[in-house]
């Protein structure tokens, strides 16, 4: 299981068969072979129900997966990369954060607006890249116009056109050095948008919502757009008035109207510790609203309309991705209606030192290449033999086993303290070389592994 959130090449995915899905998983999560497989079919059935006629395509619905599985396998891994390598709107929630309607906490409801939320971002991203090249024309523009304001015009004609001669070689000389950077230093005075206005949380009828409200969105036409001038340099001038312009370029009522058409029709909601509001309805104490949690997540689950301040939205086709350990509750805990809209189950298995090893050395976010890299911007190279590589892994499958297994997670604790000296040292102006091998991790680890105490506490 990869750590990192570089988002893997963007593919063609329509193009994509599920055995060449698993290969593009393969390149970022070690093993679980049957988790990448179910997930892999699932998004090819959603890109099959694409090619229907529409009277068809409406009555398929996905195909949800419940993974089972221990802490640091690769469940919300698997998850992620499939939804990165889809393009798709996607979101992580935890089940246990959530609680039956009448109680105080997040309503369901909130998963889809936090679903759309993400489509708005990621296709509004989209928009900017799109105007990015005509914002930045149009910067260009505004910075020549505060670091030369254009005269003021000049009686007779002859004078002024003399003028504008002179001022329109004066800004391109301007224009170049500003291209090669000459100006960075130059500071100007731009005009911003104020962020001081007040918010409310708003407590609905179902429970505590978060719903930040700005004034001006209640009642826009009270405040207007308020702005205040700051002197900054031409560097962050550039930056603040690129923004501006890609927002003036980029039509906002599309970008929401397209956000939830692929928040209904591509999105993916990762349902984490499910297992945590499986079981049947106690009669007191802090659990009691765990089987009402799973009744409100049905209709979500099998398909409603969902109101947002993007419009309603339609949950019928948005992937669900159930996870839990399951070590106390078992699947058949859940609710028979919520067991039936999970009918694709895949259990993940635990890692064991082999996997631990290919963890740390073959994906393409490795932790070995991240601490590799991350010296390295201090000057200091690092090098780890093989020997090294294989003592971590076995060291962590070893404290794994003798405490609370938590999967590939154990592997950043193990590197945290093998290199915990490297990273003091680093940063002082001059570059080193470190070689780090079986030896060094065994003078590291050692003492901390004989001693349960330590090892529980540190590692």
């Amino acid at each position: 299981m990869s750590t990192v959130e570089l988002a893997p090449e963007r593919r063609d995915i329509t193009a994509l068969p599920p055995r060449e899905i698993v290969a593009e998983l393969d390149r970022w999560v070690v093993g679980q072979a049957a988790a990448k497989r179910a997930v892999a079919i699932a998004l090819r059935s959603r890109i099959r129900r694409r090619r229907l006629p529409p009277e068809v395509a409406a009555d398929i619905t996905p195909k949800n997966i419940l993974m089972i599985g221990p802490t640091g396998v690769g469940k919300t891994e698997i998850a992620r990369r499939l939804a990165q390598l889809a393009g798709s709107p996607f979101i992580k929630v935890e089940a246990s954060k959530f609680t039956e309607v009448g109680y105080v906490g997040r309503d369901v409801d909130a998963i889809v607006r936090d679903l759309v939320a993400a489509a708005v971002d990621m296709v509004r991203r989209e928009k900017q890249a799109e105007v990015r090249e005509k914002a930045i024309g149009r910067v260009e523009e505004r910075l020549l116009d505060l670091l030369l304001p254009p005269p003021r015009p000049l009686p007779g004609a002859e004078a002024e056109a003399a003028g504008a001669d002179s001022f329109r070689t004066t800004r391109e000389r301007l224009r170049a050095q500003l291209r090669a950077g000459q100006l960075d230093a130059r500071t100007v005075e731009v005009e911003v948008p104020e962020r001081t206005l007040p918010t409310f949380q708003i407590l609905g009828s179902q429970g505590s919502e978060e719903m930040d409200v700005a004034i001006k969105d209640m009642l826009p036409g009270l405040f207007g757009n308020r702005t205040k001038r700051r002197m900054v340099t031409v560097p962050e001038a550039r930056e603040l008035l690129r923004q501006e312009e890609e927002a003036r370029l980029v039509d906002q009522d599309q970008v929401a109207r397209e956000a939830v058409e692929r928040a209904e029709s591509a999105g993916i909601v990762f349902l984490d510790e499910i297992d945590k509001i499986a079981g049947r309805e106690s009669v007191h104490g802090p659990d009691v609203s765990r089987e009402g949690v799973q009744r409100d997540l049905l209709p979500i689950v099998e398909g409603t309309t969902v109101s947002t301040k993007y419009g309603p939205v339609r949950t019928d086709h948005i992937l669900f991705i159930a996870a839990g350990a399951f070590h106390v509750s078992k699947p058949t805990d859940l609710i028979p209606e919520l067991q039936g809209r999970f009918p694709i189950r895949v259990e993940l298995t635990p890692l064991g030192e082999a996997d631990l090893l290919r963890i740390l050395t073959e994906p393409r976010t490795a932790l070995v290449k991240q601490y590799r890299a991350l010296l390295g911007t201090d000057g200091v190279e690092i090098s780890f033999t093989d020997e090294a590589v294989a003592e971590m892994a076995r060291f962590a499958a070893h404290v794994n086993d003798t405490t609370e297994n938590i999967g590939a997670r154990r592997l950043a604790t193990i590197l945290e303290t093998v290199l915990d000296e490297v990273s003091f040292e680093a940063g002082g102006g001059s570059g080193f070389s470190v070689t780090v091998d079986a030896a060094y991790v065994r003078r590291r680890l050692e003492p901390l592994v004989r001693s349960q105490d330590l090892s529980r506490f540190i590692l």
